[in-house]
């Protein structure tokens, strides 16, 4: 009998059909509904991005109204929400509190035993809305700064901004700030949100399937790579005010060390992309934007030193989260809450697949093929 072939990691495998997004090979480009993701980036913004995951088709100035009107009204934390958080050590990592305050949002929604299409729509909506201010409230509590208050003024990510750091930010910083949740926005079967398409295919809610893909998330070799970026920055040495070649000069004989002692380096590669992540150009323009607007060369330095040093030493090209992190060192984002950001974009996309494998569901139960000891009794 011919064994099974294994396919480790699931590499290769095709497990079911989905209409959220796909990335075009032909074109090296990552279709949201069929949209070219670098198109949305430009021309829309996080709402629209997070109404046409959800609804197939991106919304008629009407329905874009009610969104809006719905979103900025559920912006504020629940007060028991905010109690679990504060109950959290300051000690414990954001991704930590990310999961339990979703966990609380869970349990106290009202509609939180119903599953049906009309409530998980809503459920979606409201953890779009209040989850930014999970993120604000845990940076804020680890410096101690009181709680800021949404507005329903400002659109998300002007508000996200300002929840986090208590001022109105440049036209500019807003512009950057939302290209980088567009981005980060879906991307297929990745590990999480796999997960939470498992989570689901059991007939668990909403809730229980984003807080397990917020677990698979906080792993380095998924979410948490943004920071790890910004830790190779800081291990090189961030120096304000150096020069764009002296920075590049540090961080291209750092990457060769690192290179020759076979250490790890986060945000290169990627499971997918073959000729290079397409969210990649975008997110550098913003990127570029930003370091022009704080006038910050060294970072861009750093940036282009490493860059050159891996294609030269490998040809691997960077992924998403590496010129995302530098984006939200500069904004002002503890680095440790790099990855919380990331799961306020991807909640858009993990609940899009929720709602899909709700529609059309099986349990998702594979098989494995046994290698231990044979066939034995106690004595």
């Amino acid at each position: 009998m011919t064994e099974p072939e294994i396919h480790k990691g699931l590499a290769g495998v095709v497990v079911d059909y989905t209409a959220v997004s796909k990335v075009n090979s032909d074109t090296n480009s990552l279709l949201y509904r069929g949209y070219p993701v670098q198109e949305l980036a430009g021309h829309r913004d996080m709402e629209d991005v997070a109404y046409l995951l959800w609804n197939g088709e991106l919304p008629s100035a009407e329905q874009r109204t009610e969104f809006d009107a719905f979103e900025r009204g559920h912006r504020a934390l629940p007060k028991e929400v905010i109690a679990a958080i504060d109950l959290l050590p300051l000690t414990a990592h954001p991704m930590d509190v990310a999961r339990t305050a979703v966990s609380v949002m869970g349990a106290s929604h009202p509609l939180a035993a119903d599953n049906s299409v009309e409530a998980n729509m809503e459920k979606a909506a409201t953890l779009f809305a209040a989850f930014p201010a999970v993120v604000a409230y845990d940076q804020r509590r680890r410096r101690d700064q009181a709680i800021v208050e949404p507005r329903d003024d400002l659109g998300y990510s002007a508000n996200f901004l300002w929840m986090t750091f208590g001022e109105e930010a440049p036209p500019e910083v807003v512009h950057a700030f939302d290209v980088s949740m567009v981005l980060y926005a879906e991307h297929s079967f990745n590990a999480s949100t796999f997960t939470a398409r498992v989570i689901t295919s059991t007939l668990a809610d909403l809730h229980s399937a984003v807080t397990g893909a917020i677990g698979a998330l906080k792993g380095a070799l998924h979410g948490g790579a943004n920071e790890a970026v910004m830790h190779t920055f800081e291990e090189i040495g961030i120096r304000k005010d150096e020069s764009h070649e002296d920075a590049a000069a540090r961080a291209k004989t750092w990457m060769e060390e690192a290179l020759a002692s076979k250490k790890k380096v986060m945000g290169f590669g990627h499971r997918v992309y073959k000729n290079g992540d397409s969210r990649v150009p975008t997110m550098k323009s913003a990127l570029d934007a930003m370091i022009e607007y704080y006038g910050r060369d060294e970072i861009l330095g750093l940036y282009s030193g490493l860059e050159t040093a891996m294609s030269e030493a490998k040809d691997i090209k960077p992924n998403l989260d590496y010129p995302a992190g530098p984006v939200y060192h500069l904004m002002g984002f503890d680095t440790e809450m790099f990855t919380p950001l990331f799961i306020a974009a991807r909640i858009t996309g993990w609940t899009a697949h929720i709602m899909e494998q709700a529609a059309s569901n099986s349990l998702i139960r594979p098989l494995s093929l046994y290698n231990g000891p044979d066939e034995r009794h106690v004595d």
